[in-house]
C-alpha cells in the first residue's frame, strides 16, 4: 500500500518482527533471562518504531502528531512494555517451548500495541485541545468589509426575500460600522430563489448550475465572500441574526472559528426540535469522535463564523458538499492548528428542514469514512505558511 496508513502498518509489521525475533536470539541464541531478553527487544523495537514512523509515516495527518512528542512516546512506551513483559511472563514462565514462547510473545505485542494506540490518542486530545483553547496573535484579517452573511439556500424562492430583508435589519449596526455584506448561495433550486435573493437586497446571488449540498453552496459564498469576518447562517435562520454579532465579537477579540453550540451550558432553546431529529444528531456527534480529535459539544449547528483567511484556507481545501461538510471543517481546522470557540446560541427552531434523519446520518458516515481516507491518503495540503506558525 502506498497510502500512509499502509506505511504506518508496514512499520507495525516490520517492527513486531524485529521485537519478536530479537527476543528470540537473545533468550534462545545467547542465553539472557527472559525477562532482560523482553525488556531489550521491546526497547529496541520502540526505538524503530518511533524513527521509521518519524520517516515514513505521513508526518501532517494529525493523526500521527505523537511521534513529535518524544517525552510523551517514552512515558507509552514505557507502560506498554511493562504490560507486555506481564503478559509474556504470565503466559510462559521460565523457560517455555519455542512455539509457546512466539505464541505469547505475539499476544503481549498485541496487548501492548492496544495501549500505545489509546494512549497515543490520549495525548492528541490534550494537544489539540491546548491549542484550539489558545488565541493567536495574528495581524487583523484581510477584507474590504466588517462582516460577510453566506445564506445557503435551496427552494427557498418563498422566503429567501424576508430572510435578507431581516439579516440587513438586525445587522445595521454592522452595516454602519464597517460594513456588511449579504451572500445568499443558491444550490442549484429549479424555483426563483436567487432572483427573489437579488430583488430583497443581497449583495450577492450566486446560482450555482446544479443542487450539489449544504456544503457545496456555503463553499461557493464563503470563497466569494469580502468581509474581514465571514459568518454563515441557515435560510430558515433557526438562530436569530443578532446572535451572528456575538460571533463576529469573538473573531475580531482573535478567535479563528466561533462556533455556534446548542449542547452548550449556556444554550436557550424557544422551539423544540422532533424527538428524532434530537437522536440522529447525537448519533452523529458520537461518530464524530472517530474522525475528529478535539472535544467538540455540536459539529452540526449552523451558525458559524470565521476569519476571513482562515475561512479561505479551510473552504479552499473542502470536498464534501453534504452534511459531513461541518465536520470536515473541524478535521482541517485540527489538521492546520486553528483556534476554535464553542459559544451558546438561542435556537429557534423551523418547522421546515431539508434534513433526513436517517438517510442524512448514512450519508455522513460514509463522507467520515473519506475524510479519513483522504487526510491518510495527502489529499488536503500540507500546513500552509499563513498557519504553519502561530505566532
Amino acid at each position: 500500500m502506498r497510502s500512509a496508513l499502509g506505511r504506518f502498518a508496514g512499520v507495525g509489521l516490520a517492527v513486531t518482527a524485529v521485537d519478536v525475533v530479537l527476543l528470540v536470539g537473545l533468550d534462545r541464541g545467547l542465553g539472557w533471562p527472559l525477562a532482560v531478553a523482553d525488556v531489550a527487544a521491546v526497547a529496541v523495537a520502540a526505538a524503530t518504531s518511533y524513527v521509521a514512523n518519524r520517516i515514513l509515516t505521513f508526518r501532517n495527518d494529525p493523526f500521527v502528531r505523537w511521534v513529535y512528542q518524544p517525552g510523551a512516546v517514552a512515558v507509552v512506551v514505557s507502560v506498554a512494555g511493562l504490560a507486555d513483559l506481564a503478559v509474556l511472563m504470565g503466559l510462559t514462565g521460565s523457560s517455555p517451548r519455542l512455539a509457546v514462547l512466539v505464541g505469547a510473545k505475539i499476544l503481549a505485542v498485541g496487548m501492548a500495541a492496544t495501549i500505545r494506540l489509546v494512549a497515543y490518542r490520549w495525548v492528541l486530545f490534550q494537544r489539540v485541545r491546548r491549542t484550539q483553547q489558545l488565541r493567536p496573535d495574528r495581524p487583523a484579517a484581510p477584507g474590504a468589509l466588517r462582516l460577510s452573511v453566506v445564506v445557503p439556500a435551496y427552494g427557498e424562492q418563498e422566503r429567501i426575500a424576508t430572510t435578507v430583508q431581516r439579516l440587513r435589519a438586525e445587522l445595521q449596526s454592522v452595516d454602519a460600522d464597517g460594513g456588511l455584506e449579504i451572500i445568499v448561495a443558491d444550490d442549484g433550486s429549479t424555483d426563483g430563489t436567487a432572483g427573489e435573493a437579488a430583488r430583497a437586497g443581497a449583495d450577492q446571488a450566486l446560482k450555482l448550475p446544479a443542487n450539489r449540498g449544504k456544503g457545496g453552496a456555503v463553499r461557493a459564498g464563503m470563497l466569494a465572500a469580502r468581509g474581514r469576518t465571514i459568518a454563515f447562517t441557515d435560510a430558515d435562520l433557526a438562530y436569530s441574526p443578532d446572535q451572528i454579532l456575538n460571533l463576529l465579537v469573538e473573531v475580531e477579540r482573535g478567535w479563528d472559528m466561533v462556533v455556534g453550540s446548542r449542547r452548550h451550558t449556556g444554550t436557550t432553546t424557544l422551539v423544540k426540535a422532533r424527538r428524532l431529529r434530537e437522536i440522529g444528531g447525537r448519533v452523529i456527534n458520537v461518530l464524530t469522535t472517530t474522525l475528529l480529535l478535539g472535544q467538540y459539544r455540536d459539529t452540526q449547528c449552523g451558525l458559524k463564523a470565521f476569519r476571513s483567511d482562515c475561512a479561505r484556507l479551510l473552504f479552499g481545501q473542502t470536498r464534501i458538499d453534504g452534511f459531513a461538510f461541518d465536520i470536515e471543517l473541524f478535521h482541517l481546522a485540527e489538521r492546520y492548528e486553528l483556534s476554535v470557540l464553542e459559544v451558546p446560541v438561542r435556537v429557534e427552531n423551523s418547522e421546515r428542514s431539508t434534513v433526513k434523519v436517517a438517510r442524512d446520518a448514512i450519508r455522513l458516515t460514509c463522507d467520515l469514512i473519506r475524510v479519513r481516507r483522504w487526510a491518510k491518503q495527502g489529499v488536503y495540503a500540507e500546513y500552509p505558511e499563513a498557519v504553519s506558525a502561530r505566532s
